[in-house]
């Protein structure tokens, strides 16, 4: 049977285009998309709680690792994983995505971060090419090619009016008129750059194209933002979070930017995401009963204080907790061939291996979901750490990606495939 899809609602001067059916030859299902959310947690975990004491599949779980046990066999955590030259303690956070080292010096120059790799492939197939999010802190995870910081939203109230509520037409030609400002101030500062770079030395060519590079990049995005804004965003039968002001109300805030990732996956919004939930900057953390811990950077910092260890540990098991809720909600989607988890990587770690001591090495990293061999510990030298990149290629491949080399990687991670 040969019928032309268009044919079916050719009237009245409109054209629609009917889904891919069955009956002209389109697969039963259509394939769901790969996706990955980073997210980072400020201040580590105490390490004797988090890493397993035995690798491989039968690995003896740890206290941390107890709270998110029912979901075994959907994820890996390593140990020896760490970023070769990435130090600086607290500021290692600028390289936990890109690997770039030595992030505490003055020269230091960022490199692009895994997330923003995987955007430039996907991105162009959702509204959002990526979502930049933040608790409590406008740190970013998030760099584009030229090293740059992505701004980061950080409320969820934002966030939701951002990917579901639609402006009214007035508004939206207001918006159209803004991008198209933007474009054009983009069109003449890259024509006076261009001029610039005739007369200037080969080292200050080389920034003035790392600057191009970046200005290309949002030109490339306010064209997307121009196509995306004249289509209805996503209908959701969830109402707008209310996002608490209190910084102290660490958990609630976790638990909406995780309700909201969940959804801008689901609503195909976004295909990438990354998440940096900031401790240090975090006055104290609001226990479910009304306890609160006191400041939560301090006790991270407890000096093997026992009073402090015990509040440092209630903080990090809720933490512990509310991933699994979050693998909770993702295994509770349910797609073509499968779960939303089951199509989503979840990256969760630390830029710090131990926050007592701001070390960089063994860092505590999790990787769930993806469609990858789970259920185990793979355990690394502890002294001579793999590199951390290699895991990101691997993750880059398994979304369709094929980069031999990022960041400091020697290979893809093995133990996955």
């Amino acid at each position: 049977m040969n019928t032309n899809r268009r044919a079916f609602l050719r009237t009245a001067g409109v054209t629609m285009t009917l889904p891919l059916l069955e009956s002209f030859g389109a697969p039963s299902a259509i394939e769901s998309p790969k996706r990955m959310i980073a997210v980072c947690q400020d201040l580590s975990f105490i390490p004797k709680l988090f890493f397993p004491k035995t690798a491989g599949k039968g690995y003896e779980t740890s206290a941390y690792l107890d709270k998110i046990n029912r979901h075994r066999e959907d994820f890996t955590v390593f140990s020896g994983l760490s970023h070769p030259g990435v130090d600086g303690g607290h500021r290692a956070d600028k390289s936990f995505l890109t690997g770039a080292p030595h992030p505490g010096r003055t020269s230091f120059r960022n490199t692009i971060s895994l997330d923003q790799v995987m955007a430039n492939e996907v991105g162009h197939q959702t509204r959002f090419r990526s979502l930049s999010l933040a608790v409590n802190e406008a740190k970013s995870l998030s760099f584009t090619q030229a090293g740059v910081q992505i701004p980061t939203i950080r409320n969820a109230s934002s966030l939701y009016k951002k990917m579901f509520l639609q402006g009214d037409q007035k508004e939206m030609e207001k918006q159209l008129t803004r991008l198209q400002r933007k474009g054009s101030i983009l069109d003449l500062v890259m024509g006076q750059t261009s001029d610039l770079n005739k007369r200037v030395t080969s080292s200050d060519r080389e920034r003035i194209d790392q600057f191009q590079t970046a200005v290309r990049s949002l030109e490339q995005r306010l064209v997307e933002a121009r196509a995306w804004e004249k289509k209805p965003r996503p209908q959701v039968s969830e109402e707008m979070p209310d996002y608490p002001d209190d910084k102290k109300q660490f958990f609630e805030m976790i638990r909406m930017m995780y309700d909201m990732s969940r959804l801008a996956f689901q609503t195909d919004s976004t295909r990438v995401i990354t998440l940096f939930l900031g401790g240090v900057v975090t006055p104290g953390v609001i226990f479910d009963d009304g306890r609160s811990s006191g400041d939560y950077h301090n006790i991270s910092h407890h000096g093997k204080d026992e009073e402090k260890l015990k509040r440092l540990q209630e903080i990090e098991m809720v933490q512990m907790q509310m991933l699994s809720e979050l693998l909770d909600e993702l295994k509770g989607v349910e797609e073509s061939g499968g779960s939303l988890l089951d199509q989503t990587m979840v990256l969760y770690g630390s830029h710090m291996g131990d926050a007592n001591i701001h070390n960089n090495k063994n860092l505590p990293v999790i990787l769930a979901g993806g469609g990858f061999k789970h259920g185990q510990h793979l355990a690394f030298n502890s002294d001579n750490n793999a590199p951390l990149a290699n895991l990101y290629v691997s993750m880059l491949e398994n979304m369709g990606i094929n980069k031999s080399k990022f960041a400091s990687s020697t290979g893809t991670l093995t133990g996955l495939s």
